[in-house]
């Protein structure tokens, strides 16, 4: 097997090791390496969106509302369901989408007591063009790997987003009290 290059994780299992080598501390490397990845990748996202007037967050309401198709219509319980954050957030977004014109509400024809939250005209044309620069963006990013290399990658973590997805939240230790 090909040794790969040394990177900053490895300065810091090194230190683990010498401090205690009686934790197994090689399972810090895959976690800590795809820490310092997200945090990379983060930074040249955001530097993408921000040429859009956007943060990453503004983008990720705006494509979610995209992708859900004509007429790009949610309610604010489904956006917030798919996004994994709070009501309280979602309320606070959509304000600030609303205030800069990418987003409309309006009345729920299925339900009065609720409302929709909808692409503008205005959020529609910004989403597109946003969408097929984070696109050319992520074609970047991965091209530092060899194709093989990211079809293995994205195989190794939707197996492991699988297990984590269908796995209780439950630490080693409270396993271990169960015994």
């Amino acid at each position: 097997m090909k040794k790969r290059p040394a990177d900053a994780v490895d300065a810091i299992l090194a230190q683990w090791q010498r401090e205690r080598p009686d934790l197994a501390t090689h399972v810090m490397g895959p976690i800590g390496r795809l820490n310092r990845c997200m945090t990379l990748i983060q930074r040249r996202l955001e530097k993408i969106f921000s040429t859009f007037g956007m943060t990453f967050w503004e983008f990720d309401v705006l494509a979610t509302l995209r992708r859900s198709g004509t007429p790009y219509c949610l309610t604010p319980t489904c956006l917030f369901s798919t996004m994994m954050i709070s009501s309280g957030t979602m309320t606070h977004r959509l304000q600030r989408l609303e205030a800069s014109g990418w987003v409309q509400r309006i009345a729920n024809q299925q339900d009065a007591r609720s409302m929709l939250v909808q692409l503008t005209p205005e959020g529609l044309a910004l989403i597109d063009r946003a969408v097929e620069a984070h696109v050319d963006n992520e074609h970047d990013i991965l091209s530092l790997l060899p194709a093989e290399a990211v079809e293995s990658l994205d195989t190794s973590l939707s197996l492991w987003l699988s297990a984590l997805e269908e796995t209780p939240t439950e630490s080693h230790t409270e396993r271990n009290d169960k015994k």
